[in-house]
């Protein structure tokens, strides 16, 4: 295991020169917060990739072409489908707004209590996402290198909170960009033509495996539907992904780099059907299908080998709690902190650097407690789909949407995605159906019934989505 150890070890160590390096960059909030808004196509593309493929895409998506075959794409899919509608069809909108946060839309369009509200349901979403990628940080050290899962976490947790407390999205999108050719290399290049060799080909594979396997809708049509209402709206108004979105350096690049993201970040789901489809062949009854990546990679690859692959699957975990620390400490710091603090100015570097250090302690420490992976991920995108989805497309594209229908609508669609993943079980599909068509109902009627939003902040938030009133240092053609 000594090549494996020394590979892992050397990624450590970039992972912290590269945020150091990254420090040297974040000389203001803007840099810290989104880049200086200064990212070209190339660390566009792999800063938007890496944050949206997490453990869901790599072990979730082994998983499930481990139990159902290639019709396991569904959820690294909707994914990626999600971030193609976002460029094509929000980016423009986001880019012109010269914002931090998705909380601060809210203000703009709604009121401050929305921004409050909404500032809370967001933070807890994304502290929730960081949760998961750092257990599964824990799970691959236990499996494939015998390391104990608590020390795992506090190693790999604690580097994922020092390079980003170090330079903020500067740090974040240098270490995404290495783990972005660390990923293709180590999942396109290396671990899927092995396992299907080792399997013994495409064709043994179909031949080795019942047909559903290879029927791209065999995992069922109300998986598939729940995936489109978690994932793809999820990717549409998560602060983890506005936050990449806010880093480009013009419209332009926000809508084609981000369309060869969301691309990506779909073959790479198929990718990882298609490598648990091997592990379905060469190992058919593991006890628990969650291990199928890590059992393959363990067995399939030699030494050095498998610290590389290992080395990309945490890449891919690692940046999506990076990404997700940030966006939570982001949302803390400038919606919530900033809003009761007696000095507006208190939401700098430094404050926005010590709410990181807090919110990672924070994940590092649910992550010790907390076992259920999938669990923790779908409590998330139910409460993030179901409590903010409606009021944010509404401020967007709807003239009459008012500030008392997106309360109602936020605080109606929460408490009910809450109610019923209590009543009905976190795995059922009720919680999402009921909860977002509760928020869309509450949201219309409330909206047509409150009076309107006044004509004055109606105006001015309308010459903000035309990118004009935007404070200079957020200005970005």
């Amino acid at each position: 295991m000594f090549f494996d150890y020394a590979v892992i070890a050397l990624y450590f160590a970039g992972m912290l020169g590269v945020g150091w390096w990254g420090m040297r960059r974040s000389r203001s909030k803007e840099d810290f917060l989104v880049a200086g808004r200064r990212l070209g196509p190339a660390f566009y593309t792999g800063t938007l990739a890496a944050v949206v493929l997490g453990g869901a895409s790599t072990i979730g998506s082994t998983s499930l072409g481990y139990e159902y075959g290639i019709s396991g794409l569904w959820l690294a899919g909707m994914l990626g489908l999600g971030i193609l509608v976002l460029s094509l069809v929000f980016s423009r909108k986001l880019s012109q707004l010269g914002v931090y946060t998705v909380a601060e839309v809210f203000e703009l369009r709604y009121n401050a209590a929305g921004r409050l509200l909404s500032g809370i349901i967001m933070i807890a979403y994304d502290l929730m996402v960081a949760v998961t990628a750092t257990l599964a940080v824990g799970t691959l050290f236990d499996v494939l290198l015998g390391i104990p899962r608590v020390p795992a976490i506090l190693v790999g947790g604690g580097i994922v909170v020092l390079y980003t407390v170090l330079g903020g999205m500067w740090s974040i999108t240098l270490t995404d960009l290495m783990q972005f050719v660390i990923m293709t290399v180590g999942i396109f290049a290396i671990l899927l033509p092995v396992s299907v060799a080792q399997a013994g080909g495409w064709a043994h594979l179909q031949q080795a495996l019942p047909s559903s396997y290879v029927d791209i809708t065999a995992i069922g049509g109300d998986k598939i539907f729940s995936y489109f209402l978690i994932y793809f709206f999820g990717m549409l108004i998560g602060q983890d992904v506005w936050q990449r979105v806010f880093t480009a350096r013009t419209q332009r690049v926000a809508r084609y780099a981000g369309v060869a993201a969301g691309a990506y970040v779909a073959l790479y789901g198929t990718a990882a059907a298609a490598i648990g489809m091997a592990a379905k062949v060469l190992f058919p009854d593991l006890p628990n299908a969650d291990n199928a990546f890590a059992t393959v990679a363990q067995n399939v690859l030699p030494a050095g080998v498998r610290g590389l692959v290992l080395a990309a699957a945490l890449a891919a975990l690692m940046s999506t709690a990076s990404a997700t620390i940030l966006a939570s400490s982001t949302i803390a710091a400038n919606d919530i902190y900033a809003r009761f603090s007696r000095k507006r100015s208190s939401a700098g570097v430094a404050a926005n650097r010590a709410f990181v250090v807090g919110g990672g302690l924070v994940v590092i420490i649910a992550s010790l407690l907390v076992q259920d992976v999938v669990g923790a991920l779908t409590i998330a995108y139910n409460l993030l789909v179901g409590g903010v989805l409606v009021p944010i497309v509404g401020a967007l594209f709807w003239q009459r949407a008012s500030a008392t229908g997106a309360l109602a609508s936020m605080a109606v669609g929460s408490l009910t995605v809450i109610g019923l993943m209590v009543a009905y079980g976190m795995d059922a599909n009720a919680p999402i159906y009921v909860g977002l068509g509760a928020s869309v109902a509450v949201f219309v009627a409330v909206s047509l019934i409150a009076p309107p939003t006044e004509r004055a902040q109606l105006a001015s938030w309308q010459a903000r989505l035309r990118g004009e009133g935007v404070p200079e240092a957020s200005a970005r053609g």
